[in-house]
């Protein structure tokens, strides 16, 4: 898709939008299933399976990235398409863009060792290189548009409601507190 291509589509989706604004809501979902030792699969939309999995040290067999690695893509790949949206609909040369994401894990946390350090990250940093023509000013304004739009690093820094239920065969279970 051209950078007009991708503008012209965005902002029909936009001016959609903006006449019901009810039809901007949207769900996004996956499934998942466990298929052995530490790997999974992973289903989205009509897309082929996905193969998760850890690496040896972590008892895998090294088959896919794992969950925390896709967590580090999801926010690069986000913004490189919230880049190159926004560039699009700002007129906005683009000549390369890439995401460096580095994600700080504590095993200790993970491995339940020490009740005082998170089983996730500690820390998220990433490095976002663009290549332009355009001047400092535009991609400054550039990047303050994508850092207050992109819906990962959003997620990420913003405190949001995660729910969640478990059944055993069928049955819906009350997690009792030890």
């Amino acid at each position: 898709m051209s950078q007009e291509s991708l503008k012209a589509a965005l902002l029909a989706t936009i001016g959609a939008i903006k006449e019901k604004p009810e039809s901007g809501r949207a769900v996004f979902r996956s499934e998942t299933k466990w298929i052995s030792d530490t790997k999974c699969e992973a289903k989205v939309r009509d897309f082929g399976v996905m193969t998760i999995d850890e690496p040896p040290e972590l008892g895998g067999g090294n088959a896919g990235p794992n969950p925390v690695e896709l967590l580090l893509a999801a926010l690069g790949t986000c913004q490189e398409i919230m880049y190159a949206a926004y560039a699009s609909v700002m007129g906005v040369e683009l000549t390369s863009l890439k995401v460096d994401v580095k994600g700080y894990l504590d095993l200790q946390g993970l491995f339940g060792m020490n009740p005082d350090i998170p089983s996730g990250y500690s820390k998220i940093q990433y490095v976002t290189n663009i290549e332009s023509p355009a001047d400092e000013a535009t991609i400054q304004q550039l990047i303050q548009t994508v850092e207050s739009h992109c819906p990962v690093l959003d997620t990420l820094v913003r405190a949001i409601e995660v729910t969640g239920e478990v059944k055993h065969n069928g049955k819906k279970l009350t997690l009792v507190e030890a």
